[in-house]
């Protein structure tokens, strides 16, 4: 017997409910995530966009305005962290900052003066621990093809992660013309914390270089909460434009569960660190893993 159009509307309706809600859906379908979203509402958080996931598992902790396309600021320099490592270039390699390094979109100040040469992985350790634009710019251009051989290949790991709604201009987080999803970035941090040295380089709390002078420059961490010792973290990267607000991702572990934590577009200084915290509140109230037995 053929089914009644309305029976089947329903059946289809049913179906594209189900597919969403499958174990792992929040990194595909928005839908999902609205509805996590709506029962997670007794967490109120000051980011415009937010996404709280189980790291490897199928859990949806929280999701607000995930598929949301924002400009990322300095998060970008985990994909710039990702390049460089995966391309295998040596990092005990010497790479000068030169004038193509200075900032021209914001004009940003930077320690690291033209002519400054460094070894590559102190670069890395720069952009991505003080979240240094000049160690950053330095790193994209010197590589294989210069600048835009260097965006094309970030913009070819997006692909590759599934990023979808992606795209990268440079590799510093500069221009608001590098955007992405929460979706997307939970993805990125997946990825880069499979690296060991990304994982080092944006927990470590400081870290000093020595210039041939012998002066030497300590540089600190932009997330003060690497310092916290009631956080467990994994990853960290900060990132600050106006058109993106304060941002902030993370991996941590939280009652005992990895998850990886995305904060866009937060207001007010502390905001982003706010929600972090009230993150990690709110899993320990709510989601803590029973011991066994």
């Amino acid at each position: 017997m053929p089914l009644r159009e309305d029976s089947l509307k329903t059946l289809c309706s049913a179906i594209v409910l189900g597919l969403a809600l499958l174990p792992g859906a929040y990194a595909h379908n928005p839908l999902a995530a609205s509805a996590v979203a709506a029962r997670a509402g007794a967490l109120s958080l000051k980011s415009a966009a937010a996404l709280v996931v189980e790291q490897g598992g199928d859990r949806v902790f929280y999701a607000k305005n995930v598929g949301t396309v924002v400009p990322i600021a300095s998060i970008t320099k985990l994909m710039t962290a990702l390049v460089v490592l995966e391309a295998g270039l040596p990092l005990a390699e010497p790479v000068t900052i030169s004038e193509a390094d200075v900032d021209g979109i914001k004009r940003t100040r930077s320690r690291l003066r033209v002519g400054t040469t460094l070894a590559r992985g102190d670069l890395l350790k720069l952009a991505l621990m003080a979240s240094e634009n000049r160690a950053a710019a330095a790193l994209t251009r010197a590589y294989p093809g210069g600048a835009q051989a260097f965006v094309a290949a970030m913009n070819q790991k997006a692909i590759e992660l599934g990023m979808w709604r992606t795209r990268f201009v440079d590799g510093t987080g500069l221009s608001s013309d590098n955007v992405s999803t929460a979706q997307d970035l939970a993805r990125l941090v997946n990825a880069a914390h499979h690296h060991p040295l990304i994982r080092e380089f944006t927990t470590d709390s400081a870290h000093a270089v020595a210039l041939p002078n012998g002066r030497l420059l300590r540089f600190t961490n932009s997330n003060r909460l690497v310092k916290n010792a009631s956080w467990d973290i994994g990853l960290s990267k900060t990132g600050y434009i106006s058109e993106a607000g304060r941002c902030l991702v993370l991996q941590a572990r939280i009652s005992s569960t990895p998850v990886i934590i995305v904060l866009l577009d937060s207001w007010g200084k502390l905001s982003r660190v706010g929600d972090a915290n009230r993150i990690k509140k709110w899993i320990e109230g709510h989601f803590a893993r029973q011991p066994a037995g």
